[in-house]
């Protein structure tokens, strides 16, 4: 049965790609940290954007559920679908809004929002923003190695998450995934995908975005 359409793929191996390189040009001063870091934040917007537009296993209001029912998810008193489990859900929120605020304030760093910044503003503080910068690079990290827990997890449950985001794919018995029309796919307990032009008309607008606020500022 489909799973994950394909923009929400390339989003998981660029976003893994990205953040390595992001934290290894950090932590040893070498590389393009800067480039890096844009490019991750045209990558975070539109992960954003495909969140509210996308093919429903993407968006957040298929997999963010309540603590009450993440509780329940923990302990097994309910049973997963399809998609993110409601534990899951919520990784990926955490690990979207690390990656947020460590773009924002590089940006900052990087003085990409003077222009819009008082001189008396908790944004003028370099040391503060820096600090939160550092600390948010290092939260990454420990949610990196908690999300490489999960999978080993669930890999030992012969559960096979890495497969599924490669493919798109979680195995199933039958796989009774149809075409209704050109613009969607419906699976068989109504997961509706979206086309992956859409998705890449969001990118150009994310890109554009961020071009422009680089623009708009001087930075390029």
């Amino acid at each position: 049965m489909k799973v994950w359409d394909l923009p929400t793929r390339l989003y998981h191996w660029l976003q893994a790609l990205l953040c390595l390189g992001l934290l290894a040009s950090g932590f040893s001063g070498n590389g393009p940290h800067e480039i890096i870091g844009i490019a991750l934040l045209v990558l975070v917007l539109w992960r954003f954007c495909w969140g509210i537009i996308g093919s429903d296993t993407s968006r957040f209001r298929h997999f963010l559920r309540s603590p009450l029912t993440v509780w329940y998810y923990l302990t097994g008193k309910i049973k997963h679908t399809i998609g993110h489990n409601p534990a899951g859900g919520w990784m990926v929120i955490t690990l979207l809004s690390c990656l947020l605020i460590q773009s924002l304030t590089g940006f900052i760093l990087i003085g990409v929002f003077d222009i819009w910044i008082s001189e008396s503003s908790l944004l003028a503080d370099s040391d503060l923003i820096g600090f939160v910068h550092a600390l948010s690079a290092r939260l990454l990290i420990a949610l990196i190695g908690l999300h490489l827990l999960a999978i080993i997890s669930y890999k030992l449950k012969h559960v096979p998450l890495v497969k599924a985001m490669f493919t798109g794919k979680q195995s199933t018995s039958t796989d009774l995934s149809k075409t209704t029309n050109s613009a969607q796919v419906t699976s068989s307990n109504g997961v509706v995908f979206k086309q992956n032009r859409l998705a890449f008309c969001c990118f150009l607008i994310c890109i554009s975005i961020v071009y422009s606020l680089l623009k708009m500022t001087g930075i390029v």
